[in-house]
C-alpha cells in the first residue's frame, strides 16, 4: 500500500486561487507562483506572496485581490500602448499609473462583485499604517496615491477607506477646481486604455505636471524621430500609420514585461531623454552629449538614473568589533559556537565536500629539468644510466587558482531574525574556514540600516520641509565581519556579532551590493566572486513611504544588471524564502533556511568547476599532475 502524505491545509486554496486567476486573465497559460515578496507579474507570471499555513479572512481576502488585481492587468492593460502614451519620467508618470491601476481595477469592480470585495480589502490592508490618517497638508500627502482613489471613486462609487479620507479631502478641491470637468469624462472610456490616457494627458497638463503634448507623449515621439528627420511631415505620417506593425516586430524580453507597478521614472533615465531631444537641435548639441553618456554607470552615478539619496552624512562603515563591547563578543561567540555543535555535522560535511572538490581542480603545474629545486625522483634512472648525468631537479610555479577572492553579502534586516541568521553565520563561519584552508580569500559583509522607519536622515528631511521625491530616506549601516586578508582565527569573535539583539533592522539592497562591489574591485585577486544571501526584495519604509512603491527594487535591478553585464566580478545570490532568480542571472532559492548550506557550496563548486572546464591546457617543458 502506497502511504499518501496530507497534504498542507493551504494548498486547496492556492489551487483555486491559480484557476481563478487565469480564469480573470483569459489565458490559461498563465503560471502562478508564490513566494516571500510583493505581488508581481512578470510576463505570463504572476507571483504572489506566500499565505500562512493557517491564513485568517482577511489574509484570504487580501491575497485575492491582489491576484484579481494582477489578473485584471493582464486581462486589461495593454504594455506597450501604455509606453508609447505614459510621460517619460517623475511625478508625472507616478500619477499616471497610479489612475490607470485604478482603471484596470474599476473594470473587475464593476462587473464582478466578489472581485471588488477582494480589491477593497486589498485597498485597506495597503493603507493599514494609518500615516495618512492625520495629514495636515498636500506635502504630506502623495498626490498619485489621491489620484488613484478619486479615479476610483468615481469609477465605481466606492468611498476611499477609512485611513486614507484625510489624505483624499486635502487633494480634493485642489483636483476638482483644475480637473473637474476631465473626472466626469472617465466613466465614458473606462474600457479603452487609449482614450482613458489621452484624457489622462489632459488632467495632468491641468495640474501643471506636464508643460505640453511633447513631454506627454515622448515615447511616441522617439519613435517618429528618425522619419522625422529624414522624411519631414510626410514620413512622420507613415510612421503613424505603420506603428503597430513595426511595434509587433519589436523583440521583448522578460524584464520589459514587469507589471504596471514597477513602470516609473527609473524605466526610461532622464539622460537618455535629454539625449535623444539635443539630437533634433543639431549638429553641436550632438558632439556634446555623446563624450559622457555611454560611460554612466549607476554604479558610479545612480542619480543619473533616477536613484536619489537624501543624505549620506549619517551612513555608517563599520568593523563588526567596533559596534560592541569585548565581553558581549565573547558572550555571543560563546552562543554561535554551541549552536554550531547541532550544525556542524551536516555543515561541516558539506564543507569537507567542497574542500575535496575544490582541491581537486587544484591542477598542480612543475618545471622540470632545473638545477636546483626538489629532487625528481622520476628522472634517477638516468643517473643508473649514465652516472656522469648531473641530477634533475623540479619546482612548483604559480597555481591560478589560488588567485580568488570570495564575497559574502548577508541581508541583516529583521526579517532574517531567528534561525535564517543564525544558519547563515555558520555557513559564512565554517565556509570561511573551508575556503581559507583551499586557498581562496574570503570577505564577510553584513548590510542593514541604523534605525527603523527612517533615522537622522528622516529627521533632516522634516526638518527642511518635506521636500517632494527626496529619495533614500534611511540611514545606512555596512558591516564588515571579515576582510579578505584578515584570518578565519582573528575575525571569528566578530561574526558572532549577527546574533546580536536590535542588530537587525531594514535592507537597502542596491546600494549594499554596489558597495561591496565596490570592495571586490579594489582587491588584486584575478578572479572576484560576489555571493548575495538575502530572503526579500529591499524594504525601507520610510524611503518607500514617500517616493514610487518600487523605488528601492529598480534601484537593485539597475545594480545587478551593471555588474552581470559590465563587470568582472562574478555575482551568485541565495533567495531564503525569496525568489531571487527573478533578478539575478546566477542564482537559486531555498525554503528552508537548513539548506543554505548546501546551496552555498553547490553554487561555489559550479562556478569553480566552470573555471577549470574553460582553462586552457599548457604546452611545453612544464607538466601537469592532478591531485585527487
Amino acid at each position: 500500500m502506497t502511504i499518501k502524505r496530507k497534504e498542507p491545509p493551504v494548498e486547496p486554496f492556492k489551487r483555486s486561487l491559480t484557476a481563478c486567476v487565469r480564469t480573470i486573465a483569459g489565458d490559461s497559460e498563465v503560471q502562478v507562483a508564490f513566494h516571500a515578496g510583493q505581488p508581481l507579474l512578470v510576463g505570463k507570471s504572476v507571483n504572489l506572496p506566500e499565505p500562512p499555513r493557517t491564513p485568517t479572512k482577511l489574509e484570504i481576502a487580501v491575497l485575492r485581490g491582489c491576484a484579481d488585481s494582477l489578473s485584471l492587468q493582464a486581462a486589461c492593460h495593454d504594455k506597450r500602448l501604455h509606453e508609447r502614451l505614459a510621460p517619460s519620467h517623475g511625478p508625472a508618470r507616478d500619477a499616471f499609473e497610479a489612475m490607470e491601476r485604478a482603471r484596470i481595477e474599476a473594470v473587475g469592480s464593476n462587473r464582478m462583485e466578489g472581485v471588488a470585495q477582494n480589491l477593497t480589502a486589498k485597498l485597506e490592508a495597503s493603507y493599514a499604517h494609518g500615516r495618512f490618517a492625520k495629514v495636515r497638508s498636500r506635502e504630506e500627502a502623495p498626490l498619485p496615491d489621491a489620484l488613484a482613489l478619486l479615479v476610483r471613486q468615481h469609477l465605481t462609487g466606492d468611498a476611499p477607506p477609512e485611513n486614507a479620507k484625510a489624505l483624499v479631502d486635502e487633494w480634493r478641491p485642489w483636483v476638482d477646481e483644475r480637473a473637474g470637468d476631465l473626472f466626469e469624462r472617465l466613466s465614458e472610456h473606462v474600457d479603452d486604455q487609449e482614450a482613458f490616457a489621452r484624457l489622462m494627458q489632459d488632467m495632468l497638463r491641468a495640474f501643471d505636471l506636464i508643460q505640453d503634448a511633447q513631454e506627454a507623449q515622448g515615447s511616441e515621439q522617439e519613435e517618429q524621430e528618425p522619419d522625422v528627420s529624414e522624411g519631414g511631415s510626410e514620413s512622420s505620417d507613415e510612421n503613424e500609420a505603420g506603428e503597430t506593425g513595426t511595434e509587433e516586430q519589436e523583440p521583448q524580453d522578460a524584464a520589459e514585461q514587469d507589471n504596471l507597478g514597477e513602470l516609473d521614472e527609473n524605466d526610461l533615465p532622464a539622460p537618455a531623454d535629454e539625449n535623444d531631444n539635443e539630437e533634433l537641435q543639431g549638429d553641436e548639441s550632438t558632439e556634446t552629449s555623446e563624450p559622457w553618456r555611454p560611460n554612466a554607470s549607476v554604479l558610479d552615478d545612480p542619480e543619473l538614473f533616477g536613484y536619489r539619496v537624501f543624505t549620506r552624512e549619517h551612513d555608517e562603515e563599520e568593523a563588526a568589533e567596533n559596534l560592541a563591547t569585548p565581553e558581549e563578543l565573547d558572550r555571543l561567540r560563546a552562543f554561535l559556537d554551541k549552536e554550531l555543535r547541532g550544525l556542524s555535522s551536516v555543515v561541516a560535511r558539506l564543507a569537507n565536500r567542497l574542500q575535496r572538490r575544490l582541491m581537486a581542480q587544484q591542477n598542480r603545474d612543475w618545471d622540470f629539468d632545473l638545477e636546483e629545486g626538489a629532487l625528481d625522483s622520476s628522472r634517477l634512472t638516468r643517473v643508473i644510466v649514465d652516472p656522469t648525468a648531473p641530477l634533475s631537479f623540479k619546482q612548483e610555479s604559480d597555481i591560478n587558482f589560488r588567485d580568488t577572492v570570495v564575497t559574502l553579502l548577508i541581508d541583516n534586516s529583521g526579517s532574517m531574525r531567528g534561525r535564517p541568521i543564525l544558519v547563515a553565520a555558520c555557513c559564512a563561519d565554517i565556509l570561511a574556514r573551508t575556503l581559507e584552508r583551499c586557498g581562496v580569500k574570503v570577505e564577510i559583509l553584513g548590510f542593514t540600516t541604523r534605525a527603523w522607519k527612517g533615522g537622522q536622515a528622516r529627521e533632516a528631511w522634516l526638518n527642511d520641509g518635506k521636500p517632494p521625491n527626496p529619495g533614500r530616506l534611511n540611514d545606512l549601516r555596512h558591516i564588515v565581519y571579515k576582510t579578505a586578508d584578515a584570518p578565519w582565527r582573528r575575525t571569528k569573535r566578530s561574526l558572532a556579532l549577527m546574533m546580536r539583539e536590535g542588530l537587525l533592522k531594514e535592507n537597502i539592497d542596491g546600494e549594499s551590493l554596489a558597495w561591496a562591489h565596490r570592495r571586490l574591485l579594489g582587491r588584486p585577486e584575478q578572479r572576484r566572486i560576489l555571493m548575495m544571501i538575502s530572503d526579500g526584495a529591499p524594504v525601507d519604509d520610510s524611503t518607500l513611504s514617500v517616493n514610487s512603491p518600487h523605488y528601492l527594487e529598480h534601484h537593485l535591478r539597475q545594480v545587478i544588471n551593471e555588474i552581470e553585464t559590465k563587470s568582472p566580478v562574478e555575482l551568485i545570490a541565495i533567495g531564503i524564502g525569496h525568489d531571487v532568480t527573478r533578478y539575478y542571472r546566477r542564482a537559486v532559492t531555498i525554503t528552508d533556511p537548513s539548506e543554505l548550506a548546501g546551496a552555498m557550496t553547490d553554487k561555489l563548486v559550479e562556478l569553480f568547476e566552470e573555471k577549470s572546464a574553460a582553462a586552457p591546457k599548457r604546452r611545453g617543458r612544464k607538466g601537469r599532475h592532478s591531485l585527487h
